[in-house]
């Protein structure tokens, strides 16, 4: 029986983007399932199919695995390539995926996930500097290290499903993360995957007012490449 992968829009849902990226680079087949934001706040309507009202999850026969990072340790203890066969980069895979789970707050906030548009930035906190800052430490260490083009060395791994959204983040803001780090952008915004995500997004004609809204509050949008409405 093969996986339900339950995913939200495209443009918006970061944290979507990363079992949906892990699954289809590691060739895990899966149905994909689609259930839009209605809101900012969807918790009544995915309570039907997740028992914290969010995405993704993950359905595997009668067992309902939650949260990205849940969904990550579930499929690496079924299939290879979820983590690096080398301890050193297991290791420092495992402690970059879980420091983007649970940190990098004010990114999440200031930076919110648009992958179809461009956006001038009103301006940079301090908390958002030390997040873009650690962030170029933390690529420049993995990168360094484990000789590349991925963050953990020579195959695409968990880690750089995590930092995924943030490539769209970087090139939808404009965010400078440095030589090494534009690098592994540019890698993965060129892969197979992540360009089949884009086309997604850009093809939604949906817009969820709260998630537009955020946006908009955090600079000005300078082009949206979506289709029409």
């Amino acid at each position: 029986m093969a996986y339900t992968l339950i995913t939200a829009n495209r443009n918006y849902s970061s944290w979507s983007l990363r079992p949906w990226l892990l699954m289809t680079v590691l060739d895990i087949p899966f149905v994909d399932r689609i259930a839009p934001f209605a809101s900012m706040d969807n918790y009544d309507a995915f309570r039907a199919f997740s028992p914290t009202g969010q995405v993704p999850v993950l359905i595997d026969g009668e067992r309902t695995i939650w949260d990205s990072l849940g969904i990550a340790l579930y499929l690496a203890e079924r299939h290879d390539g979820v983590w690096p066969s080398d301890p050193a980069a297991r290791a420092w895979a495992m402690c970059g995926a879980t420091e983007m789970h649970g940190g990098f707050g004010a990114l999440r906030n200031e930076r919110t996930m648009t992958v179809g548009q461009r956006v001038t930035p009103h301006g940079t906190s301090p908390r958002l500097a030390r997040d873009v800052a650690r962030l170029v430490e933390l690529w420049g260490e993995g990168l360094s290290r484990f000789g590349g083009p991925w963050l953990a060395g020579d195959a695409f791994g968990a880690v750089d499903a995590f930092f995924a959204p943030v490539a769209f983040r970087v090139r939808s803001y404009g965010i400078d993360v440095g030589e090494a780090g534009a690098r592994w952008v540019a890698w993965m915004l060129d892969q197979p995957a992540m360009r089949a995500w884009e086309a997604a997004a850009l093809a939604e004609t949906f817009r969820e007012a709260a998630h537009e809204a955020e946006v908009a509050a955090v600079g000005v949008v300078i082009e949206d490449r979506r289709a029409s409405l």
